[in-house]
């Protein structure tokens, strides 16, 4: 990854697009990873933390499963994500301290509403990252990443789910919705976090 591109585009506007910031195997084995072939491994997405945790159909309707480093295409996506921390911390002084991620699952119909990525009363997430993993996607087939000013009432960016793309953006900052999907859409969602999360 282009850290320095990165690092400039965050710091001008808050938010990049990038595509296909890793390479073709890496993102065909995180592909592989990203199917619902065993029902133990993904679940029913909540929204919310601890004992507020709770499943919202009308707020969201994905299924996930956490990335899990002990997996040998998980330990190399998340081997990437923490050169990405390094660079960014060096750069902008960001005092990123960790990296949370999960594969992301959306069904035909499925959505999520306009949302924040900062969970009530913390101040932990500071980054938000969607890879997106979806092979031929269509126009057709919907499933845009809407992103807003701060004020939540502006479209600033409209993101296709398309494969090896990926958004970077300031989690505090930026309200941002998935429209709903008319194929199955799959990606990684993850968020660089401070320190006492």
């Amino acid at each position: 990854m282009d850290i320095a591109k990165i690092s400039k585009q965050l710091e001008d506007t808050g938010y990049i697009v990038l595509a296909k910031p890793l390479v073709d195997k890496l993102l065909v084995d995180l592909l592989r990873r990203c199917q619902e072939d065993d029902p133990t491994r993904f679940h029913a997405a909540q929204v919310g933390r601890g004992a507020a945790k709770k499943k919202i159909n009308s707020m969201r309707g994905d299924v996930i499963d956490w990335l899990d480093a002990s997996n040998s295409t998980d330990k190399i996506y998340l081997a990437c994500m923490e050169e990405l921390r390094l660079g960014l911390n060096e750069a902008l002084y960001l005092g990123l301290f960790d990296y949370e991620s999960h594969y992301a699952i959306y069904g035909k119909g499925d959505g999520y509403a306009k949302h924040s990525d900062v969970l009530q009363g913390k101040k932990n997430r500071i980054l938000t990252t969607v890879l997106y993993l979806n092979e031929d996607w269509q126009a057709c087939d919907g499933g845009e990443l809407v992103v807003f000013d701060p004020t939540g009432n502006i479209v600033i960016a409209t993101v296709e789910p398309t494969f090896g793309t990926m958004i970077i953006f300031l989690s505090e900052s930026f309200p941002h919705e998935v429209l709903v999907s008319h194929a199955t859409r799959r990606s990684i969602a993850g968020w660089f976090r401070v320190s006492g999360s």
